[in-house]
């Protein structure tokens, strides 16, 4: 495998076949030729010439193959010498009787560490999954970014689900009902998979056919939980679905919320965290939103509400009577 030909022998690219085949008819072929097939040279199917090192001569199909099933068989071996290894390395440990060693025993609740440990646990999950998949996915910006690749891995991991007759439930904040990457992953995404949002949800939480539940540890997510007792199973799956009948439809049909007293949904949401005594920086976190998107937002609100001050303010939301009519 090379950089610029991803592929095994198995897999020859057109362009290394047909310069191999031209030079087991030719008997050889230049260097420069071979430039757009460097694999040939990776694979062994072509050698340079001991008389003109500017030429490469085959190397007999025959010869190539018996080389490369000999490597194949080598390998096999020390896998199965790895594996005689392991077996013995096991073997007393097998033998403890303990109340932790039957294969029955799976720990209620474990530790992953690293974010490769959480996706593949995740994974394979969701692998052996052909059920439901309840998702709460909140806006994070302190966190590490999502990159394309792990975007493309999830959708990839949950369109398999889907095919298998899987269903999907994500609970987003009102904040991404518009986002590109969220917008993006539903128009990819076809079968059973619906979206709701609200102002506020909890952090992270994914649970696999009610009966596994992976939850952040720490700030960045480099920590998570792997839960398995039931109880906890389900008081989260009753959390999920409370939060799901309070939430408002974003896909496959999106619900528009309204606008009350000539203010909209987002503002309802700050005033209510206003009149609490939130900073700006804290409604920001809590609604998914930059602290410059929530102070425009705040001076909006003010300007409706013809307040002149902070404090003002509050007491204008508490006249407006705008909290008493959220649904």
């Amino acid at each position: 495998m090379t950089a610029a030909h991803p592929h095994g022998v198995e897999d020859l690219c057109a362009a290394g076949t047909e310069l191999y085949e031209r030079a087991l008819r030719e008997g050889h072929v230049s260097s420069s030729e071979a430039e757009p097939a460097p694999c040939l040279l990776d694979f062994g199917l072509l050698t340079h010439s001991v008389t003109d090192l500017r030429r490469l001569e085959p190397v007999a199909p025959a010869v190539a193959l018996h080389r490369m099933l000999r490597a194949m068989e080598e390998r096999v071996a020390d896998e199965r010498r790895r594996e005689q290894r392991l077996t013995e390395a096991f073997e007393p440990l097998l033998r403890i009787d303990g109340p932790r060693t039957g294969t029955e025993h799976v720990p209620a609740l474990g530790v992953l560490s690293g974010l490769d440990r959480i996706s593949s646990a995740i994974t394979r999950a969701m692998a052996d999954s052909s059920g439901e998949i309840l998702a709460i996915q909140p806006h994070v910006t302190h966190t590490v970014p999502t990159t394309p690749e792990i975007r493309a891995e999830a959708l990839a991991r949950d369109q398999a689900l889907l095919d298998r007759g899987g269903r999907i439930r994500t609970l987003y904040q009102h904040t991404l009902r518009h986002a590109p990457s969220v917008l993006a992953r539903y128009e990819r995404l076809t079968g059973d998979v619906e979206a709701r949002t609200l102002d506020e949800i909890p952090d992270r939480l994914i649970i696999v056919d009610r009966t596994v539940a992976f939850l952040p540890a720490n700030e960045d997510r480099t920590l998570a939980l792997e839960v398995r007792h039931p109880s906890l199973i389900t008081f989260c799956v009753t959390v999920f679905d409370r939060l799901w009948h309070l939430a408002t439809p974003m896909y496959p049909e999106a619900v528009q919320q309204p606008h009350l007293n000539g203010v909209p949904p987002r503002q309802r949401a700050i005033a209510s965290l206003l009149i609490e005594g939130h900073t700006d920086a804290v409604i920001a976190d809590r609604l998914g939103m930059n602290i410059r998107t929530a102070r425009v937002h705040i001076a909006k609100l003010a300007a409706t509400l013809g307040s002149e001050s902070r404090a003002q303010l509050g007491y204008l939301i508490g006249r407006s009577g705008i909290l008493d009519q959220r649904e």
